[in-house]
């Protein structure tokens, strides 16, 4: 897919029906993530999470620049053209809304955001919420864990961009100047009424070896707060509990990611067929 610059970007658009739900990935990742499983007993064998919902939704994702692979070795994308980084939220925001219009992929969208893709989602929202259908947050980061962590949100700032694999050497490897991106969306219009649902790891994050055990006990502390915060940004919003799943609960249960996915989208599609000033029974104000 060529983007209005001329960048090359890598589009995956699986399956039917409307509204189209996006994938946006954490910090770092490929599309890869949401094409892969890590289940373990007693998560069932299962499709991973793009595949699944394919089977009863329209779904893309895409590669951001400077993203890593889940090859062996791991390597960063070469399917999307590289960029200057560190880059901007806003700058990101404007290059999925670019990626989905040179897919021809109409909106509105139901947004997924894993991690930091999470930040990505919000501030689309945000931005365009006539092209926004719901959200779902996997897992996934906020603005709010800077005053969570307070005198460690610095080094944790740093470990984000800087996790401690060896393609953090490259100078394409993707770094986003984390700082701007709190303030993007904390400045930014008020969120859409539309569905959400937060789904939220129980065991610990994975980290490379030698990082601080200080620095992520206070982040292991925060996290079930920041994930609080984002139930909070709309009403009758389910928070799911990915019960022995870390950080990466696409993998770890996939189809839980799946039926969760589902359950916005129904209220989503619900929404958008009720008669005027009718509340749908499944819609985000049912009580």
């Amino acid at each position: 897919m060529t983007l209005p610059d001329g960048r090359l970007i890598y589009v995956d658009c699986r399956g039917r029906g409307s509204p189209t739900v996006v994938l946006e990935s954490g910090i770092h990742d490929s599309s890869d993530v949401w094409s892969l499983t890590r289940t373990e007993p007693p998560v069932p064998a299962s499709p991973a999470t793009l595949p699944g919902i394919a089977r009863g939704a329209r779904v893309c994702t895409y590669d951001r620049p400077g993203t890593i692979r889940y090859t062996t070795p791991p390597t960063l994308t070469g399917r999307s053209s590289p960029v200057a980084m560190p880059r901007s939220l806003p700058a990101l925001v404007s290059e999925l809304d670019q990626t989905l219009t040179a897919a021809g992929e109409k909106g509105p969208y139901l947004l997924v955001g894993h991690s930091f893709g999470g930040m990505i989602t919000r501030l689309y929202a945000q931005t365009h919420p006539e092209r926004t259908a719901g959200l779902v947050f996997v897992d996934a980061f906020g603005p709010e864990i800077r005053d969570g962590l307070g005198a460690d949100w610095p080094a944790y700032a740093r470990l984000v961009n800087r996790p401690g694999v060896p393609l953090e050497r490259d100078p394409g490897f993707e770094t986003i100047d984390l700082d701007g991106a709190m303030a993007a969306v904390e400045k930014g219009p008020r969120l859409p009424s539309v569905p959400m649902a937060v789904i939220s790891k129980t065991a610990p994050f994975e980290v490379a070896p030698g990082t601080p055990t200080a620095l992520m006990k206070a982040v292991e502390a925060a996290w079930p707060r920041l994930q609080d915060s984002l139930v909070a940004l709309g009403p009758h919003t389910p928070h799911v509990l990915a019960t022995g799943s870390d950080h990466y609960v696409q993998l770890r249960d996939p189809d839980l990611v799946t039926s969760t996915v589902g359950l916005v989208l129904n209220r989503a599609r619900d929404l958008r067929t009720a008669p005027p000033g009718e509340t749908p029974t499944h819609g985000p104000a049912a009580r």
